[in-house]
């Protein structure tokens, strides 16, 4: 007869939910883009007792609605084609929990998984990683202090650091190359960067 200690791992009952729950990522179950359920480092992560987080919409850990409303109109073809999405972005933190600081912005690598492609914000598997270890998403001190990043300056950083080309960036976010380098251009300037490899040294560093 077996005992506990020469069981094989094939036969050995994985706890699921205990895996969700102390997963070394962030992890999501949601409907809708709302939260249904998540494990124990995504509290941590964005400063939130579960409660707080589970029937909200994930509009709540994003710096603002636009960036919501564009960053989810720009995954739908994406999650269509492949039914699996990944990007960089800010988050925001939505509580003082865990040491950290309600409304502090991070840069956090998003990944999911939609379980219907032909309508893939209907449920979704979602990781989170924080890339900033808890670093502030703000540009370096100022004589007027910190200055805050815009929207559309977070959305072109967050390509930036994925290494796309101004071009690609365009295409990505629905806009022209131009305009794209009028941003870079505001990025370098803010973070006092000399090259791109700099800014992105200095956007992961906070």
């Amino acid at each position: 007869m077996e005992t506990p200690e020469s069981a094989s791992p094939a036969t050995t009952a994985i706890d699921y939910r205990l895996a969700f729950e102390h997963a070394p990522v962030g992890m999501v179950l949601s409907r809708n883009r709302t939260m249904v359920d998540c494990n124990e480092r995504l509290c941590e992560m964005f400063g939130a007792a579960r409660e707080m987080l589970v029937g909200q919409s994930f509009r709540v850990l994003y710096p603002s609605v636009a960036e919501f409303e564009r960053i989810g109109k720009r995954m739908v073809p994406i999650l269509n084609a492949s039914g699996r999405y990944a990007d960089n972005r800010m988050m925001r933190r939505l509580g003082d929990l865990h040491g950290a600081f309600a409304g502090e912005t991070f840069w956090c690598h998003v990944t999911g998984h939609a379980l219907n492609r032909d309508a893939p914000h209907e449920a979704g598997i979602w990781t989170f990683e924080d890339l900033g270890s808890r670093r502030t998403a703000k540009a370096p001190s100022t004589g007027s202090g910190q200055a805050q990043l815009t929207p559309r300056e977070r959305e072109v950083a967050a390509q930036v650091m994925q290494g796309r080309t101004s071009k690609e960036i365009g295409k990505v976010l629905g806009i022209s190359h131009r305009t794209v380098e009028l941003h870079r251009a505001r990025l370098m300037r803010k973070y006092a960067a000399a090259t791109t490899a700099e800014l992105v040294q200095k956007l992961m560093a906070g």
